[in-house]
């Protein structure tokens, strides 16, 4: 149903090779990286109190294609409850017939490629049998030398964040499949035949309300699936909020220049094109960065009421991870959570 290798091809074309750096200079950033990989990982520990097992998770430093081809093995296992689906339902002659996989490689490929300049690091949780942390540094060298800010400290910034949701899914030893069975329940709330009825109009619509601020995802969403994904939005905004705070609390403490940094970063976010800007809100990208926003704003105001410790209650169950609404209301989690 997905030419999977059509994917990775188009994705890695369209992505581009980055800066331009001497070998010497790409092997003086890789150990740089690999390095404050390490480094964060004590910091992370000591500032959250998470302490994930040695071992787990390893440290991939790529370059892009590198990231699209991780990211094109993800897409294959994240995809799985829907192939499944599909299977059970008789459906991929179907939609071999009407899309084609080399149609939907195509497609995937040119999402991968857009993603592929943009990606700092990521943490892959689909990568048995604990996940694995990518580091992209062609991207962050283009991103210091855009902002001219100090490449050491830049480096293990991004190092922090990124090392924060490692140790988020390896000493949260429930988190991983609690993700996945997220993604098989929404798998299971698929109905294939809706998915090809109109699909080019919903698109279409997709994309006139991608101006305003939709996305392709929200064309696509049934009540059913809305609260699941509510319940994803809560945890995966916990997860990328508890990261920011890490990155700019720890940074003070061993980054000289972490205010200047976040400054110019955030201001970058804000100063994307019309064209860029759209691209993301089709792609939910817009309410990732609310992600960031929101879910750095709870675990302040959490912790801010409670302390670190008491915080730490939200990794205990997955009962215990904030909802959406929980947010924007932080006392109404304490209230629920720690009585």
């Amino acid at each position: 149903m997905v030419d999977w290798g059509l994917a990775v091809a188009i994705g890695s074309k369209l992505a581009g090779e980055g800066p331009t750096v001497t070998r010497a200079e790409a092997g003086s950033v890789v150990a740089e990286l690999r390095a404050d990989a390490v480094r964060s990982t004590g910091l992370v520990r000591d500032f959250t109190g998470l302490d994930a097992p040695d071992g787990t998770a390893p440290l991939l430093v790529v370059d892009r294609p590198g990231w699209v081809r991780a990211n094109a093995e993800g897409f294959k296992v994240a995809t799985g409850p829907m192939m499944r689906k599909l299977v059970e339902k008789r459906e991929p002659h179907r939609i071999s017939q009407m899309i084609g996989s080399k149609v939907t490689g195509a497609e995937v490929g040119g999402l991968l490629g857009f993603l592929a300049g943009k990606v700092l690091g990521q943490f892959d949780p689909f990568h048995d049998p604990a996940g694995r942390l990518l580091l992209v540094a062609p991207n962050i060298v283009h991103v210091e030398r855009e902002l001219d800010v100090d490449p050491s400290d830049f480096r293990l910034w991004v190092c922090l964040h990124e090392e924060t949701h490692r140790v988020q899914f390896t000493a949260v030893p429930w988190m991983r499949d609690h993700l996945f069975s997220e993604i098989e329940a929404i798998g299971e709330t698929l109905d294939p035949g809706s998915l090809l009825e109109g699909g080019l109009d919903r698109i279409t619509d997709a994309i006139k309300a991608g101006r305003q601020g939709g996305s392709i995802i929200d064309m696509f969403s049934t009540p059913e699936q809305r609260e699941i994904l509510d319940r994803v939005t809560g945890m995966m905004s916990l997860l990328e909020g508890h990261a920011d705070v890490v990155m700019d609390d720890v940074g003070p403490q061993v980054i000289g220049s972490v205010k200047e940094i976040r400054a110019k970063f955030t201001k970058r976010r804000q100063g994307i094109g019309t064209l860029d800007r759209i691209l993301r809100r089709l792609l939910g990208l817009e309410a990732k960065m609310a992600q960031y926003r929101d879910g750095a704003r709870f675990v302040r105001a959490v912790v801010d009421k409670v302390g670190m410790d008491e915080f730490n209650a939200v990794w205990a169950e997955p009962a215990h991870l904030p909802s959406k609404a929980e947010l924007t209301d932080h006392d109404g989690w304490v209230r629920r959570v720690l009585g």
